[in-house]
């Protein structure tokens, strides 16, 4: 695959694996047993067993009616939504549990910005058995608060970031001090296709369900396995990797990346890395992200906990360079209009994640005759207080 990480971890330029020495052990033992894991029957019989009958997959493949006549094409809607959980989370965290579990480990940390990565894998931890610690940072704690208290009821702590902009990057970098501290017994399960090589691979590789699913159910509906364009939000990218996967090497197919562009792409207030960004290195990989002149990582902003990330993944910046994907970015305002729309349309409260993708419709120029697949990662209840408090202010 010519979109495929390569033997050293790379994707193009980016990618890699910039570490700590005393992660090394940790990074090294999953780079050399990741894929032969994956590769075993009965990993591969468990894996799909969970996704099946505890995960609720396959997700349906939904033809939007209303929102199709809006839009003068045919749009349908991958919902990653109805998972147990309410995102696309959980295909990763089921996957890199059952890894944990057959290198040894017995305690799990992970960072969340949304909580939909902490809930999943606090989720999955109660279902095996494990011990879970989830860093997050503080001003995501306090806006995500469902998802805060879903984790503390599944049994996991949570640990508040209280550095930088206190939000994804800060309990990222909490996280990776954490496993510094704790090589042995703890398993880091990054939540989206960032850090050090195998990780982006990895996470790709099992949100690669998908766009797997995707093309089965694309050949009932339409006849042919394929569509004109996938669209999904990228803030580390996880979904977008899961839905572009099996369609990277398909230049018929066009890929389509939404980034939060926050207040805007010049106010200061965003998270557009693909125009605001330089390459250099975070969490572990060579990216595209957002930095001052000396190097120094400025503060991502997104309306969107999940999307208020400095960086991109490896693959989507190669992606990006090689101008294999269309980048697209949204501010706030129109992904709160986004949500508006599917919810009056066709009674579907998106994650304020997946309405940056919504509202990208207007702009890729999608025909009549076109079909168009819209990744809609996660659904809404997390973003109530949000919604509501906006709506109610806008007078709708």
């Amino acid at each position: 695959m010519k979109y495929a990480v390569d033997e050293n971890g790379f994707y193009g330029k980016f990618g890699g694996a910039y570490i700590p020495e005393m992660l090394y052990p940790n990074v090294e033992e999953l780079r050399q047993n990741y894929l032969k894991i994956m590769q075993e029957p009965d990993f591969q019989a468990e894996l799909q067993m969970l996704l099946k009958d505890y995960v609720g997959r396959p997700t349906p493949l939904y033809f939007a009616k209303r929102l199709s006549e809006k839009y003068n094409t045919n749009i349908y809607l991958k919902r990653e939504d109805l998972n147990h959980t309410g995102a696309h989370k959980i295909n990763n965290t089921v996957g890199q549990v059952l890894m944990a579990k057959r290198l040894g480990k017995k305690r799990i940390i992970a960072e969340t910005g949304a909580g939909q990565h902490g809930v999943a894998t606090a989720t999955v931890c109660a279902l095996m058995d494990l011990e879970c610690i989830v860093y997050m940072g503080e001003v995501d704690i306090e806006r995500q608060a469902p998802n805060v208290a879903r984790m503390k009821m599944l049994g996991a702590t949570v640990v508040p970031a209280t550095s930088g902009s206190k939000t994804l990057k800060d309990a990222t970098n909490e996280a990776i001090r954490d496993w510094i501290n704790n090589p042995e017994d703890t398993y880091y399960i990054i939540g989206s296709v960032v850090g050090p090589h195998p990780y982006p691979d990895m996470v790709a590789r099992f949100q690669s369900v998908i766009s797997e699913e995707m093309m089965a159910q694309l050949s009932e509906k339409t006849g042919r396995d394929y569509p004109d364009y996938v669209v999904a939000c990228v803030g580390g990218g996880s979904n977008a990797a899961g839905a572009f996967y099996h369609y990277l090497d398909r230049p018929e197919v066009k890929l389509v990346a939404v980034e939060a562009a926050g207040l805007g792409i010049d106010s200061g207030e965003s998270a557009a890395t693909s125009v605001l960004g330089k390459e250099g290195i975070i969490h572990g990989s060579r990216t595209l992200l957002m930095q001052t002149e000396d190097g120094q990582v400025t503060e991502p902003y997104s309306i969107s906990a999940g999307l208020d990330y400095p960086g991109v993944g490896p693959m989507h910046a190669h992606l990006f360079e090689s101008k294999r994907a269309i980048f697209k970015n949204i501010t706030d305002e129109e992904a709160l209009q986004a949500v508006l729309e599917l919810t009056r349309l066709e009674g579907i409260i998106p994650a304020l994640e997946s309405a940056h993708a919504l509202a990208a419709l207007g702009r890729i120029g999608a025909g009549p005759d076109e079909v168009v697949v819209v990744n809609l990662s996660g659904r809404g209840d997390k973003d109530l207080a949000t919604y509501l408090d906006r709506f109610q202010l806008n007078g709708k």
